[in-house]
């Protein structure tokens, strides 16, 4: 029998997490242990199928790079809906 496997977040639980959850846990450990003083709200990368392939984080000490990335994120959001 195999060891029970440790998930992201510590627990064994095998319950599947969203991936808005995971996403939100990977900023907020950007901000919290990578001490970065702005990171926003990742943007999420999708493919043909509208599937979810990966999200583009940006993480920074400057607050108007961070508002820069923020207005691009948000055009490339509304480009899509």
């Amino acid at each position: 029998m195999e060891p029970p496997q440790m998930s992201l977040f510590g627990d064994q639980d095998n319950e599947k997490v969203s991936n808005d959850i995971i996403a939100e846990a990977f900023r907020n450990r950007l901000i919290h242990k990578a001490n970065f003083g702005y990171v926003p709200k990742p943007i999420a990368m999708r493919n043909t199928q509208n599937a979810i392939v990966y999200y583009l984080f940006f993480a920074t000490q400057k607050p108007v790079a961070a508002k820069i990335v923020t207005d691009i994120f948000q055009k490339y959001e509304n480009k899509r809906g």
